[in-house]
């Protein structure tokens, strides 16, 4: 018998038309803060300390920047299943589905517990109580995976037949990087390969001019989530911001703080700059 119970319910939120009314799409794969029972009951650890996996209220920041784009928001919470990890990311040290990690720089997330279903949510917190069941973690694949990217594919191919380009903007947010003069931002294309060069500068450029330090694609260049629908060749773009969560939470880090709106100001100042960028630049993006 199955040992969980099936999930009907679409697992995001979208916020915005379809067609989208922007060439710009936005995605929030890791702010989800809902822990299903089953999640629950298999854990190790309480909720609480699941929250590290969290891109903590990353959703407030893209929801308040908004004007016309189509957003994508993932409820379910990271714990239960990573969005930016492929399916066949799966780890053989918690999932019986699993087959052996391969060699190469490709499967270190894998190897440190941040598969397609997290094995920890911090160096040394292990989440699960036992293993997984292949039946649970395909589950998981047909009923959360699939549809957000299904979703996001549709979304985008439909943005670049009426506006000639599109660009998935994926939001994330990140811990406090080391060093006074650390980036607060980073921009990830993965080196180059999932977006036009120019969209990458002209949001670099915003994020400077707000008196904030970039950094480019380190030591966060993107995940599955930009392989799988940045397609520069085909006018599909996509770019993976992550943003220092001092900017926007308050001092615990847990909760929004006083700058959501100021940060929230700037990823409108990033949207607006590509959309100028991919209406006026058009196709010749691609070649880039």
């Amino acid at each position: 018998m199955s040992r969980f119970v099936r999930m009907a319910a679409p697992s995001f939120d979208r916020v915005g038309p379809i067609p989208p009314d922007s060439p710009v799409i936005l995605s929030v794969p890791h702010a989800g803060r809902e822990y299903p029972l089953q999640l629950r009951a298999a854990a190790a650890v309480p909720v609480a300390s699941m929250l590290a996996l969290e891109d903590r209220h990353a959703d407030d920041v893209a929801l308040a920047a908004r004007i016309d784009e189509t957003v994508f928001v993932q409820r379910r919470a990271r714990a239960w299943i990573d969005l930016n990890r492929g399916e066949d990311e799966r780890d053989p040290m918690i999932d019986d589905g699993a087959r052996p990690i391969p060699a190469g720089a490709a499967a270190t997330k894998l190897r440190s517990g941040l598969g397609l279903v997290p094995r920890r949510s911090a160096p040394g917190v292990a989440i699960w109580n036992r293993r997984l069941g292949d039946d649970e973690v395909r589950q998981r694949i047909v009923q959360d995976h699939r549809p957000y990217h299904s979703a996001l594919a549709d979304a985008l191919a439909v943005a670049r037949e009426r506006f000639g380009a599109a660009l998935l903007l994926d939001v994330h947010s990140m811990p406090p990087l080391p060093g006074g003069a650390a980036a607060r931002v980073v921009i990830g294309d993965r080196f180059g390969r999932s977006a036009g060069g120019r969209l990458v500068h002209r949001l670099e450029g915003e994020v400077v001019a707000t008196g904030h330090r970039a950094a480019l694609n380190t030591p966060y260049p993107g995940g599955y989530i930009l392989s799988r629908h940045g397609r520069p060749h085909e006018h599909i773009h996509a770019i993976q911001i992550e943003i220092d969560r001092r900017l926007y939470l308050d001092p615990g880090l847990t909760l929004p703080g006083k700058g959501l709106a100021g940060t929230a100001a700037l990823l409108r100042r990033m949207i607006d700059a590509v959309t100028d960028e991919l209406l006026t630049g058009g196709l010749a993006l691609a070649a880039e």
